[in-house]
C-alpha cells in the first residue's frame, strides 16, 4: 500500500500506518494498527509534563460519565513518543448542536468535579492574557496590534470570576456519540481559565462571553489556521458593529 507524503508515525511506537486522519488541522493524525487493536496517533508539540497534567481531567470526565480513550504509553511509560502520542480508536458519530445542548449537564458535572490544578506547563487564561502573550501554542505577538487590543477589549469584558480546569475546545468536533456514550477528543487546549468557554455550545451565555470566545478562537487560530482566524475575524467585527 502506498501512504499520502506526510509524516508517519516513527517505528519505535511499534504502529503500522493505515490511513491518514481528517480533522487535525494543527496535528497530524493517523489511523494505525497496533498490538491490540486499531490505533489513533497524533503529532504532538505538548511535552510529558503537558500530557501529564490531563490525567486528573480526564478521571473527572469519566466520573461525569464521557468516554475518554486512554493514552497508550510507550515501552519507558512515557505517553510522549518522539513527538507522538497514540490512544485506542473511538467510533460513533459527530455530535451536532442539539447533542451539545443535551450533554450540557454532563459538562457542569465536569467542571464540578475537575479538581483545583495550577496552570497547565505553558499556558495562560484570558485574564493572564490581558497582559501576557503567550499560552500553549498561541502567541500574541503575532497578531497585528489593532486586532489584538480589540480581543482583549473583549476577554477584559468577560474575563472576571473563578477560573478552573477546562477541556478548551468542547465543541461538537470533540465530541464523540459512541453507542455506550459520549467521548471527549482532542484535550490539545485543556487548561486553567473560565468555565465558559467550555460552554459556548452548550448553553445561552452572555453576550460579552460569547464575544470573548470568538476572540479566542481567532488568537488561537491566527497562525495554525489563517484563513479560518480571518474569516473568525470578520464575524467578530460585525458583532462589534453597531446596527444602525
Amino acid at each position: 500500500m502506498t501512504l499520502p507524503d506526510r509524516p508517519v508515525p516513527p517505528a519505535p511506537l511499534g504502529l503500522t500506518p493505515r490511513q491518514p486522519l481528517t480533522g487535525g488541522h494543527r496535528n497530524i493524525v493517523w489511523l494505525c494498527e497496533g498490538p491490540t487493536g486499531a490505533v489513533v496517533a497524533k503529532s504532538t508539540r505538548r511535552s510529558e509534563d503537558q500530557i501529564r497534567w490531563l490525567t486528573p481531567l480526564h478521571a473527572a470526565a469519566r466520573a461525569a460519565g464521557f468516554q475518554v480513550p486512554p493514552l497508550r504509553p510507550g515501552p519507558d511509560g512515557q505517553l510522549v513518543q518522539h513527538g507522538w502520542t497514540a490512544e485506542p480508536l473511538v467510533t460513533g458519530r459527530a455530535a451536532t448542536a442539539a447533542d451539545m445542548r443535551a450533554l450540557a449537564p454532563q459538562i457542569h458535572a465536569f467542571h464540578r468535579l475537575c479538581p483545583q490544578l495550577p496552570q497547565r506547563p505553558g499556558f495562560a487564561s484570558l485574564r493572564d492574557l490581558l497582559t501576557r502573550t503567550r499560552s500553549g501554542d498561541t502567541d500574541l505577538s503575532t497578531l497585528p496590534t489593532d486586532v489584538l487590543a480589540r480581543l482583549r477589549t473583549a476577554w477584559a469584558a468577560a474575563a472576571f470570576g473563578p477560573t478552573q480546569a477546562i477541556h478548551g475546545d468542547l465543541g461538537p468536533g470533540n465530541v464523540i456519540l459512541t453507542p455506550t456514550g459520549p467521548c471527549l477528543i482532542d484535550w490539545d487546549e485543556a487548561r486553567i481559565d473560565l468555565a465558559f468557554l467550555d460552554l459556548t455550545f452548550s448553553a445561552d451565555v452572555p453576550a460579552p462571553m460569547t464575544a470573548a470566545h470568538l476572540a479566542w478562537e481567532i488568537a488561537s487560530c491566527w497562525q495554525a489556521e489563517p484563513d479560518h482566524a480571518r474569516h473568525l475575524l470578520a464575524t467578530f467585527a460585525s458583532q462589534a458593529t453597531p446596527q444602525r
